[in-house]
Parts: C-alpha cells; sequence; structure tokens
C-alpha cells in the first residue's frame, strides 16, 4: 500500500455549525463538498490520514512533525468549547518520517514542539471526516517557509514512507486559497487574490502538479493564500503516480477562498515525475542566464564560487581577462546579440576605475538567500566592492546560514551599484521604483533599495527602512536620503 488518495480542503472554522450559527450557510456549498470527501474516505478505510496544515507549528527552515501518541483540540477559540476531538498518531509512521527525511537532507523532525493542541487547520477536516470514519491514525506536519521544491520533496518522503510500512494512507492538504479577494472581506482586495484562485483552482482542477512550482513567492505573498505548500506537499506524495482528480467546488463568498479537489491515485508514471522535470528546466534557465550576465554579475558570482569552494578571495586584475573572454565567446555565440566589444571595454573601466558603493544580492528558488552591500565606497574600486560584497552576502549576512557548495549552481544574482545620495525633506519626493531610500535618526541608519518585489509604496519603503535601522516603522524625526541604483542581473 501507499498514497491511496488525497483532498485539497479549506479550514474555515465558520464551517462548523457551533462555531458559524447559521453564518456557514454562505457556504453551503462548500460544506456539501465536506461531507461527500469524508463520505469517500470512510469508503477507503485507510490506516493513517496524513494532515499538512498551515496552522500547526510553523518555522521558517523546518518542517515540523507533531510527536507523541496523539493529541486533543476543541474550537474554544472561537466561542464553541464544546466541540472536541481527539486522535491517536501513528508513532511508527512518524518515526519512520523523521528517519527518511534525514536521509533525503529534508529539515524536518519532532523537535521544537510549542502547542500539542490540535490547530483548527487540522481540526476543520476531522471535524467532517470523524463523523463518518474513525479506524484510523493521524500524523500532523506543519508547513515551512523553505522553497516549494523542499515542500514537495518532503511529499516524496511521506508517499516513500506510506509504500515503505505497506500503510494504507490518505492524504488531506488543509489550506485555503487567497484571502484578499473582496474589499470587504477580512484582509482586503488585491488584484492577486482572484488571479491566485483561477489559478490555483486550474491547476490542481488538472492534476498538473508540476505547475505548482513555478508560483512565484512575491505573488504568493500580495495573494495572501495559506495553502500552497500544503498543496505542494501532496504533490510531492503523489509523485511518479497516475492520479484521477475531481475538482468538487470553489467558493469565494467570504472574501477568502475555499476549494476542494480529490485525487485518487493510479498506477506509476514516471511521466509525471514533476519535481525532477522542474529541476531540470530551473537548471537549464539558470545556465542561460549565466550566458547572457553582464560583468558586474560574473565578477560577483565567480568571487562567491572562488570563496565557497576553495576559501579564496580573487584578484580582479588577474581575474579580468578570463571574464571578459568568456563574456566575449557567450556574447559572440548569440546571434541576435551586436558586437560586445564596446560593452565589455565600458564595464572593464568603471569596474576598474569607478569608486561606489554596491549591494550583492543572491536568490535561490525564487527566495532571498543573502544580501549586504556598502552605502559608499570602501575600497579601492567598484571591482573590489563587489568581489568583498558577495562573498559577504553569502557568509555574513545574519538572516541566513552560510551558502554551501552543493547550493552554488541554484545561486542567482543580481548587483546594484549606488548613485550619490540625495537629502530630501519630504517622503512626496521618493519613488518606490525609481529611488532607493536612506533613513537616518541619530547614531541609526537604515537603507533600502528600489524596485523590490512586494514594495509597492512609499509606506511600504519607510516602514521596511526603519525596521532596518532598528527604528519602529512609525517612528517620526527621521533624516530622508534617495538614490539611483544601476541594476545588474
Amino acid at each position: 500500500m501507499s498514497i491511496i488518495a488525497g483532498f485539497m480542503v479549506p479550514h474555515p472554522p465558520m464551517i462548523v455549525p457551533e462555531v458559524g450559527r447559521g453564518s456557514e450557510s454562505v457556504i453551503q456549498e462548500t460544506t456539501d463538498a465536506y461531507k461527500s470527501v469524508a463520505r469517500q474516505i470512510a469508503e477507503l478505510k485507510p490506516d493513517t490520514i496524513v494532515i499538512s496544515s498551515p496552522h500547526s507549528i510553523m518555522y521558517a527552515d523546518y518542517f515540523h512533525i507533531s510527536p507523541g501518541n496523539g493529541a486533543k483540540g476543541s474550537f474554544a477559540d472561537f466561542r464553541a468549547p464544546q466541540v472536541k476531538m481527539e486522535v491517536a498518531y501513528d508513532e511508527e509512521f512518524v518515526s519512520a518520517l523523521c528517519q527518511e527525511a534525514d536521509f533525503e537532507g529534508i529539515s524536518a523532525g519532532i523537535l521544537g514542539e510549542k502547542n500539542k493542541a490540535l490547530d483548527h487547520g487540522t481540526m476543520v477536516p476531522l471535524y467532517f471526516i470523524l463523523q463518518e470514519y474513525t479506524d484510523f491514525q493521524l500524523v500532523r506536519i506543519g508547513l515551512s517557509g523553505l522553497p516549494l521544491s523542499e515542500s514537495y520533496r518532503m511529499g516524496m518522503a511521506i508517499g516513500q514512507v506510506a509504500k515503505t510500512l505497506g500503510r494504507s494512507t490518505v492524504y488531506i492538504a488543509s489550506g485555503d486559497l487567497s484571502h484578499k479577494l473582496k474589499d470587504d472581506g477580512p484582509y482586503g482586495f488585491d488584484p492577486a487574490g482572484p488571479e491566485y484562485d483561477d489559478r490555483i483552482m486550474d491547476v490542481m482542477g488538472r492534476a498538473a502538479f508540476e505547475e505548482l512550482l513555478s508560483f512565484d513567492e512575491h505573488f504568493l505573498e500580495k495573494c495572501a493564500e495559506c495553502g500552497h505548500r500544503s498543496f505542494v506537499m501532496m504533490a510531492g506524495a503523489f509523485d511518479r503516480t497516475d492520479v484521477t482528480v475531481k475538482k468538487f467546488c470553489h467558493q469565494d463568498v467570504t472574501g477568502v477562498g475555499y476549494g476542494i479537489c480529490s485525487y485518487l491515485a493510479g498506477g506509476e508514471n514516471d511521466g509525471r515525475a514533476f519535481l525532477d522535470a522542474f529541476e531540470s528546466k530551473e537548471q537549464a534557465r539558470r545556465e542561460e542566464q549565466h550566458r547572457k550576465e553582464d560583468l558586474y554579475v560574473r565578477l560577483a558570482r565567480r568571487s562567491l564560487e572562488s570563496y565557497i569552494t576553495g576559501r579564496q578571495v580573487i584578484d580582479w586584475e588577474a581575474e579580468k581577462d578570463a571574464l571578459t573572454g568568456g563574456m566575449r565567446s557567450d556574447r559572440t555565440a548569440d546571434e541576435n546579440t551586436a558586437d560586445p566589444t564596446k560593452e565589455i571595454e565600458e564595464s572593464v573601466d568603471a569596474l576598474s576605475n569607478t569608486r561606489a558603493g554596491a549591494f550583492v544580492s543572491l536568490h535561490k528558488e525564487g527566495q532571498l538567500r543573502g544580501c549586504i552591500g556598502t552605502i559608499a565606497p570602501t575600497r579601492e574600486n567598484l571591482a573590489k566592492e563587489i568581489i568583498e560584497n558577495a562573498i559577504s552576502a553569502a557568509v555574513h549576512d545574519s538572516r541566513f546560514t552560510p551558502v554551501t557548495e552543493d547550493e552554488l549552481d541554484k545561486i542567482e544574482y543580481s548587483v546594484d551599484v549606488l548613485g550619490e545620495a540625495e537629502d530630501i525633506d519630504s517622503e512626496e519626493l521618493l519613488d518606490v521604483k525609481r529611488y532607493g531610500v536612506i533613513v537616518t535618526k541619530g547614531y541609526k541608519r537604515g537603507l533600502l533599495l528600489p524596485n523590490l518585489d512586494g514594495v509597492d509604496t512609499i509606506e511600504e519603503q519607510l516602514s521596511i527602512a526603519k525596521r532596518k535601522a532598528g527604528l519602529s516603522p512609525n517612528e517620526k524625526g527621521c533624516s530622508l536620503q534617495r538614490f539611483e541604483v544601476g541594476r545588474h542581473y
């Protein structure tokens, strides 16, 4: 046995009548679909049910698997303490999953439990399931802020454990869709909200699981979804497996999206090895990007690779001929590119003879992996500024663990060369797309680069810059400077 079925379900507490007190009637279609799902699970008679929940314990870099022999919960937080439940955990499955995750290099385990009680992302599905079927043990898993590919790999580990143990296993991917579908909804409206709901229901309705991995992280944040990583994890559990999909419903009447789909497992199908396919495409894209990158970015990449693989800080004068030669070769190979000689000569001159502050940003699978720079020049030329800041971004950004050698082929670079900072006396002189900002009060100073994903307003830009300075987002009496950048990819 292995994963025999999976279900994409939402978790609005109001769907429980004792919580909704009549208001649940507006999502009756979702209620009816939930009851159908519960009856189907009862017919399947699984030994184990795995639930991934956005409201279980969640870490940025770790998948938490609930430990122990079981847990209790109630809807007391939603004014219905009389609605209670208790479930037994599948301890053998949990132990095997921890071992499988460790073997595969996935950051997951039972450490760090902050609250043993069942969360509502787990209890809402159980509320319906327990009315129809009780002869199962539960595995409860929290989500993680790790890249989407890691959620998929975690799902693959779940599928492998179910197969190894011979467990008849059902996967419940608990998660609401966008929370920004209506002006009068709990989180307001953003155009990304309905865009996400339409897109995710299309993808899940076709069981096109590879497409789940291609959702941009900033878009996911903008639309305020809560279930995407749960859906990705379930998809991983079905890796290399045919599925029969049924789309039950999608409702958005509350300003939050609720979608329900079911997936019945079929036979093995290597054509549905979606993570392999995704990573192959991503590798080809990165290689093409490397071929087209300019000299500033090549220098940052060469600096970081040399330091991580051999702890060597490169010398610009010794490296520039090799770097420019490789750039000429790549540009010449592109028939659509004009003679690159002038571009290269201008870049060499600027890097050798200009002094400026520069920031090097590292991204991995759409997520920031490090960013450090200098507001003003600190070294004899721009080339050395980039060389040192690339290394610092990788190993000295305190927000992240140091970049390792096995990550290098997934790192993407950008270099921002800062123009001269200009004093301004009004926020109205800022433009988040054109200008970066420096906020200063006393000895505290914070900088934010321009044209960043997810920063759309001056208010957001200033708030982040103030926090980086160690100031309150509402801090008054700050002096402001703006600057432009030359951005290189």
